[in-house]
């Protein structure tokens, strides 16, 4: 693996070894200006990156990469969301729009089996998979989002359509604190992911004392050991290259504004982790563990990320 002698010079001797050793092709390059960013040093990073599009000027992570450390190099780190226009289009473009829709109708086709309905849907957001999955038979709704923006525009919606329901500007943590009734479906699509590890299975306790019937969205997402092991920057940049080809024609206002601060965020050793994907037989086990008897799981969609599943526990 071209990635190897790298990895040994940093795990074995450190950052100033990793510097210090030879490297021979574009990804070496890259690899480097991933681990130079994650030490803050982004003059290093930048020239780098720099490099590697020289050596491989067709590889768009690598010239979106480079082009988003310039911007670190004169302005620092950005936010992920600072670029509200950037993620709106990110979320409602490319394949998400495919995601989406087949989440929305899997998601609806689990209401369709019910005469009358109760449901509490974690973590919302804009209401982009509950929405258009919504039928005549839900009798009682429960919306948690801590965002307060997010929940207002699903809120403004389901005002308009006279819709009935409940919403908590809260995080699930916070929400089961307090007594609760239960609900024939509970759903999370793509918000457990925000639960650390740690936390989960007094959160898939409450969830199986609450709710007859759970269903959560996910990617299948693999497990590396070590932040900047080979096999894991060759995963994400292979998965990026992916990304970034759905937005091309946008004039990298994706790239720049949302994926690449994403991407670069996968490396940083200060920022605080706020993500916790993994696999789904991770996400089926704790479920297990919980105490829910059936627990199935179907492909939703192959997104370029990673496989989106359904999780459907009983």
């Amino acid at each position: 693996m071209a990635l190897d002698s790298l990895w040994h010079a940093y795990n074995t001797a450190g950052y100033e070894a990793l510097r210090a050793s030879p490297r021979e092709d574009a990804l070496e390059h890259f690899y480097v200006a991933l681990v130079a960013y994650g030490h803050d040093d982004y003059p290093e990073a930048a020239a780098a990156a720099r490099e590697a599009v020289r050596r491989q000027p067709s590889n768009q992570v690598f010239e979106q990469g480079a082009l988003y450390l310039e911007r670190v190099l004169a302005q620092g780190k950005a936010s992920v969301y600072v670029d509200g226009e950037a993620f709106a289009a990110f979320i409602r473009g490319g394949s998400n729009t495919a995601l989406y829709a087949q989440t929305s109708e899997a998601l609806h086709t689990v209401y369709d089996e019910y005469e009358a309905l109760s449901l509490l849907d974690i973590g919302v957001g804009d209401g982009l998979a509950l929405l258009p999955a919504l039928t005549q038979n839900i009798r009682r709704l429960d919306l948690i989002e801590p965002s307060e923006a997010m929940l207002l525009q699903t809120t403004r919606q389901l005002d308009a359509w006279h819709v009935t329901y409940r919403a908590h500007q809260m995080t699930i943590q916070e929400f089961i604190k307090a007594s609760a009734p239960t609900w024939d479906v509970i759903q999370a699509t793509w918000s457990l992911q925000s639960v650390p590890p740690a936390d989960r299975p007094k959160i898939f306790a409450w969830l199986k004392a609450h709710g007859a019937r759970v269903l959560i969205a996910e990617f299948d997402v693999p497990e590396f050991d070590a932040l900047y092991e080979p096999a894991r920057v060759q995963h994400i940049v292979a998965r990026y290259q992916d990304g970034l080809a759905e937005y091309e024609g946008d004039g990298g206002r994706v790239a720049q504004g949302f994926l690449m601060p994403v991407m670069f965020g996968y490396f940083d050793r200060s920022a605080a982790r706020t993500n916790y994907e993994g696999p789904i037989a991770a996400w089926a086990e704790g479920l297990h563990a919980a105490g829910f008897e059936q627990v199935d799981t179907t492909l939703i969609y192959p997104y370029w990320w990673a496989d989106s599943y359904l999780i459907d526990a009983r």
